[in-house]
């Protein structure tokens, strides 16, 4: 069977049985069946016939993907690794960046908890090649980083003696990798850290935990004072099962303050459920704007024009909810709303995926959106997640668009773009000397300044970009299962 061409073995396995997919009657035939599962014993040939399958039938660039031999990888995962685009987008980046696996138990255990082994920081690596500046971006409240130990804009040195700018050798490169990332809870290791505006590096002993994140933590909401009304900030880091009840409680906050504009920190969101950015857009927007609208519209390969082909329900657009989806809000709980007509994103590398479209859909229904910071990564593409034989694969199922058909931001919005996608507003680097919240944060003082003139020109704008300490923008080391547009059926 290995030496038929693949485009003979597609065809051949279009369609097992009927109208029946072929993945369908394929899966679940493992090397290594799971008890108290419908796995069956199989063989990692089959479960690479089932990856092959799956591509031909949902990925949504199925042309594209190249006829690689399955006998010339050992696994299934290799295997799956292969099965994508070899494409580049128009700025020569590749077209599909988000092609992962995770073991499904984890996976599920990480989107519906939040919960994941480590020290609750979020990296920025700034350099990733020596000389390396790996920045702290964020401390989770209550987490082994915080209490003191460690905070934002603190550049790390060295990891359990290796040094991190400037290793090369294999041996500290895996000490570096495994202090930084650890594996099981209880794991001790020493960080020499330098502090932002300091000069003298100090030593500080971290443990790592599993650690529950906060996205929308509670300090971090907040109402600003200005001279033409209150205006809120929040920060918003993940579209996780509990973010339901965590946005719906910050935007009762907000609204008891009465803000009259917004400023959403998204520097450090990569994404995540497609109904929860839906309903935040709705707490954002107001019924007036959004009643009967579209969010978004997901469109897969030309194989499916019409039809769901994993729910098998006509294609419908995703709405604007106003009510709970029964993640952490009571199905059919009403949500608040702030019926805001503008709002002014915070924008990073780190901002990815669903937290792009909310930026997306609210554009979509003419609320106008304004961008300080620095271009997104560039995802308008979703998946449904996948498991087959205790792997869940994330294969690119489909590209979302707003009211308004568009959906073509494969490479980020930038801020101020006049040539490509993006919104009005300020290219402004991230600011680490200064606290996430703080008025004094570039981003933060740039939107509130933008806010008050209608430009990026200006005293209060030019102090920030100009000052604040050390700043940059670099790749925010997140885990991949936290960059994602995920849909439920």
């Amino acid at each position: 069977m290995r030496w038929i061409p693949f485009a003979v073995l597609s065809l051949a396995l279009a369609r097992c049985g009927g109208d029946e997919p072929a993945w369908r009657q394929l899966a679940a035939k493992c090397a290594s069946p799971r008890s108290g599962t419908n796995d069956q014993k199989g063989t990692v040939d089959d479960e690479k016939k089932w990856l092959r399958a799956w591509t031909d039938d949902l990925y949504l660039w199925y042309r594209e993907v190249p006829a690689v031999d399955p006998a010339a990888y050992a696994t299934a995962i290799d295997y799956f690794n292969a099965l994508k685009t070899p494409a580049v987008t128009a700025s020569g980046k590749p077209k599909d960046q988000f092609h992962f696996t995770y073991d499904t138990a984890q996976f599920e255990q990480l989107s519906g908890s939040g919960v994941e082994v480590g020290y609750g920081i979020t990296l920025a690596a700034l350099s990733r090649s020596p000389p390396r500046q790996y920045i702290i971006a964020y401390v989770e409240p209550g987490s082994p980083a915080d209490t003191g130990k460690l905070a934002r804009g603190a550049q790390i040195m060295k990891v359990d003696g290796a040094d991190l700018v400037n290793a090369t050798d294999q041996a500290s490169i895996n000490t570096l990798n495994a202090g930084l990332f650890p594996v099981t809870a209880g794991e001790s290791h020493a960080f020499d850290v330098l502090d932002s505006g300091q000069t003298m590096t100090r030593q500080v002993t971290l443990v790592s935990a599993n650690v529950t994140s906060a996205s929308v933590p509670p300090a971090l909401v907040l109402s600003i004072s200005t001279t033409t009304g209150p205006v809120g900030y929040m920060l918003f880091n993940d579209l996780n099962q509990p973010a339901e009840q965590e946005l719906r409680d910050a935007i009762n906050r907000l609204k008891a303050a009465n803000v009259t504009d917004l400023v959403l920190d998204l520097r450090y969101n990569g994404g995540g459920l497609l109904d929860i950015a839906s309903e935040f857009a709705y707490m954002i927007a107001g019924p007036g704007r959004t009643a009967g609208q579209t969010f978004e519209l997901e469109r897969f390969n030309d194989k499916h024009p019409t039809t769901d082909p994993l729910s098998g329900q006509t294609i419908a657009p995703t709405p604007f909810y106003s009510t709970g989806q029964g993640f952490s809000v009571s199905p059919g709980a009403p949500l608040p709303s702030l019926g805001l007509g503008r709002v002014y994103v915070l924008t990073g590398p780190g901002t990815c995926s669903a937290s792009e479209a909310i930026m997306n859909g609210l554009a979509g229904v003419d609320v106008q959106v304004f961008q300080i910071g620095a271009t997104t990564c560039g995802k308008p593409y979703a998946f449904y997640p996948q498991d087959n034989c205790g792997t869940t694969y994330f294969s690119i199922n489909m590209q979302g668009v707003n009211a308004k058909g568009y959906g073509d931001y494969a490479d980020g919005f930038s801020p101020g773009a006049t040539t490509g996608p993006g919104f009005p507003g300020c290219s402004v680097a991230d600011d680490f000397g200064h606290a996430l919240g703080d008025a004094a944060e570039a981003r933060l003082a740039a939107a509130l300044s933008y806010r008050a003139s209608g430009a990026c020109s200006g005293a209060a704008t030019t102090r920030a970009i100009v000052s604040g300490g050390l700043r940059g923008d670099g790749e925010i080391l997140k885990p991949l299962w936290r960059q994602n547009r995920i849909f439920r059926r």
